[in-house]
């Protein structure tokens, strides 16, 4: 049960994956890489077996280094996009994402050594919510801004 939890359908493809809200001295956590010009979440797709909480405890694990609690479940994003990966460079891709806020000790300091799906060399930056650097996902800007206990649910289409 390796599996990321990513199927065909139709033309396009269904992603399930997580993301994780790493915050430290008002600062995020987000990740990077040579091949695109923008930053997005730690996290990554869930392999079929696994819930969402190990997921995203596992992802942080492998983008840093350090394994991380879970706080609790902050967003549920749903996104129609097209890719631009090799594996689904131009296809329409559904996503559902859950961003979890994760524990962060005071003494936690990552370290990236990940790779992208078509093996591009990952980084991690400590970012400022309102750094002007284009970051996945948008809505961190407002949100992270004015947290609520509670969970809240986003919708993007880019098919438009």
């Amino acid at each position: 049960m390796d599996r990321d939890m990513t199927v065909p359908c139709e033309e396009g493809l269904i992603n399930l994956r997580v993301g994780a809200i790493i915050m430290k001295n008002g600062k995020i956590l987000m990740v990077g890489n040579n091949r695109t010009e923008y930053l997005y979440s730690v996290g990554g797709r869930i392999k079929f077996g696994e819930t969402s909480e190990e997921a995203v405890v596992r992802e942080v694990f492998e983008e840093t280094g350090v394994k991380l609690e879970v706080a609790r479940l902050g967003f549920i994003h749903e996104n129609y996009f097209y890719g631009d990966a090799e594996s689904n460079l131009g296809k329409l891709v559904y996503e559902v994402s859950y961003f979890y806020y994760m524990k962060v000790p005071d003494d936690f300091e990552p370290v990236c050594m990940s790779m992208t799906e078509d093996d591009h060399e990952e980084f991690l930056r400590w970012i400022d919510v309102n750094d002007p650097i284009k970051y996945y996902p948008e809505f961190f800007r407002e949100e992270l801004l004015h947290t609520v206990d509670g969970i809240k649910h986003f919708v993007k289409d880019e098919r438009k």
